[in-house]
C-alpha cells in the first residue's frame, strides 16, 4: 500500500560493544579540547588507536549534543604608545569628561545628531549640541 520494502519497517539498529566507551572518550576529548570539532576529535581517536569513521564520530557528536563554542571576540582597548591606559577613573568634579553622539530622526524623517558631554564623576550633562550635521570643528 505504501510501496515501502518490509526490511525498512523491520530494521532494528545493532549497537556495537565499543559504543559506550567510545562515546565516553569523545565527551572527554571534547571537554578537554573545547575548540576542537568532530573531525579533529576523530584524528585524536585514530592517533590513540581507535578504528573509527568520521561519520560515526559525527553521529555520536550530534547525539550527545556537543558543539564547538563560538570564538570570543578580543576586547578592544585604548592604548598609548608607552603602554599606559587612556581611561582615567574620575576622582572629583570636572576631572574626567566623556562625550557621545546620539542619532535620531524627526517626524518628517530627517536625521538629527546630538553631541552630549558628561562629567564622569557627577554624571551631570555639561552640554548638548544639536545639529543636522556635526563636523570635527563642532566637536572641538
Amino acid at each position: 500500500m505504501l510501496k515501502q520494502p518490509r526490511s525498512t519497517q523491520r530494521y532494528a539498529p545493532i549497537e556495537r560493544d565499543d559504543e559506550t566507551p567510545l562515546t565516553r572518550r569523545i565527551v572527554e576529548l571534547a571537554s578537554a579540547f573545547g575548540r576542537y570539532g568532530y573531525r579533529r576529535i576523530t584524528a585524536l581517536l585514530r592517533h590513540e588507536g581507535w578504528r573509527v569513521n568520521h561519520k560515526r564520530v559525527e553521529r555520536i557528536w550530534k547525539r550527545e549534543g556537543l558543539k564547538v563554542p563560538k570564538k570570543q571576540p578580543k576586547r578592544s582597548r585604548l592604548w598609548l604608545n608607552d603602554g599606559a591606559c587612556v581611561r582615567l577613573r574620575p576622582e572629583r568634579k570636572d576631572h574626567v569628561w566623556s562625550y557621545d553622539f546620539v542619532h535620531d530622526r524627526t517626524a518628517d524623517g530627517r536625521s538629527i545628531r546630538l553631541l552630549v558631554v558628561l562629567d564622569e564623576y557627577t554624571r551631570e550633562c555639561l552640554a548638548i549640541d544639536v545639529a543636522r550635521r556635526l563636523t570635527s570643528d563642532d566637536v572641538l
